[in-house]
C-alpha cells in the first residue's frame, strides 16, 4: 500500500453501522486517515464482533449497496465514504451468534419517540441537523406540492374521457396503441386516476380483472390500465397490426 495516499475530503466522516448480529442502528465518527484495519479494532467494541472475523460492507446514504471494504491496509478515506453512508459488518465468528441475537437473555431497552427526538448521537438527529430526506421540510413540501399537480392533471384528463371513446395510447417506451375506453377512475389497485382500455390486438396484460376485482370485461391479454395523460381519444379505426408487431 502506498504510504504516501494524501486524504483531500473533510477528515471525519460520520457513518450509520449495522451488523448482522445486532438489529440495531449506531451513528460514528471516524477518521478517514485510519485503515481498514484500525477501524475493525474500534468496531469490537462497537459490534461485540472480534476485528479478525469481521467482513465490512459499504452502503449509500440511500442503502444501496457499494463495495466491500477488504483491504485492511487500505485508508478509510480511499473508499467512497460519505457522512451518513452506512458500514455493515458481517460477523464470522460462528458460535458466537446465538449469544449476540437471542433476545430473550437480553432485558428489553425501550425508549420514547419523545426522548429518541432529544438525542444527538442518533441517525436521525443527524438526518435532521443534514436536512436529508423527509427532515427537509422545503423539499418534501415541493414533492407534495409537484404530486398533487400531477394528479390533478389526471384527474382534469380524466374528465374528458368517456367509456366508449376510441383512443390513442402513447406510453413512453412503448409502441402507439390503438383501443376502446371501458373505465375511468379511481381504483383498488393503486391511487389516482387511471383509464381502463380494451386493445384493438392482444398487447394488453390482462382481460380486465386486476387484484381480483374485474373492472371490465375483454379478452385475456386485450386489457390494460394507463394514466390518463398518456391517451388521445378520437376517431380512431380499428386497425390490424400485422404479426410482425405483435
Amino acid at each position: 500500500m502506498d504510504s504516501g495516499v494524501t486524504v483531500v475530503t473533510s477528515p471525519i466522516v460520520n457513518v450509520r453501522l449495522t451488523s448482522t448480529i445486532s438489529s440495531f442502528e449506531v451513528l460514528r465518527k471516524f477518521n478517514k486517515g485510519i485503515t481498514i484495519a484500525e477501524l475493525k479494532g474500534k468496531l469490537e467494541m462497537v459490534v461485540g464482533t472480534p476485528a479478525s472475523f469481521m467482513d465490512l460492507e459499504l452502503f449509500s446514504v440511500s442503502n444501496r449497496f457499494l463495495q466491500k471494504m477488504d483491504d485492511n491496509e487500505a485508508l478509510l478515506g480511499s473508499y467512497p465514504v460519505d457522512d451518513n453512508c452506512r458500514i455493515h459488518v458481517v460477523d464470522r465468528s460462528g458460535g458466537q451468534g446465538d449469544e449476540f441475537t437471542d433476545v430473550s437473555k437480553v432485558e428489553k431497552f425501550e425508549l420514547s419517540d419523545d426522548a429518541y427526538n432529544k438525542r444527538t448521537d442518533t441517525a436521525r438527529s443527524f438526518m435532521k441537523k443534514e436536512r436529508f430526506g423527509r427532515f427537509n421540510e422545503e423539499e418534501t413540501a415541493k414533492k407534495k406540492a409537484e404530486r398533487a399537480a400531477r394528479e390533478e392533471e389526471q384527474k382534469v384528463a380524466s374528465d374528458a374521457i368517456s367509456v366508449g371513446n376510441r383512443c390513442k395510447v402513447e406510453v413512453p417506451g412503448q409502441p402507439t396503441k390503438l383501443g376502446t375506453v371501458m373505465y375511468v377512475g379511481e381504483t383498488e389497485f393503486k391511487p389516482g386516476y387511471w383509464v381502463g382500455v380494451k386493445y384493438d390486438e392482444p398487447l394488453g396484460k390482462h382481460n380486465g380483472t386486476v387484484e381480483g376485482k374485474r373492472y371490465f370485461e375483454c379478452d385475456n391479454k386485450y386489457g390494460a390500465f394507463v394514466k390518463p395523460l398518456t391517451v388521445t381519444v378520437g376517431d380512431f379505426p380499428e386497425e390490424d397490426y400485422g404479426l410482425d408487431e405483435m
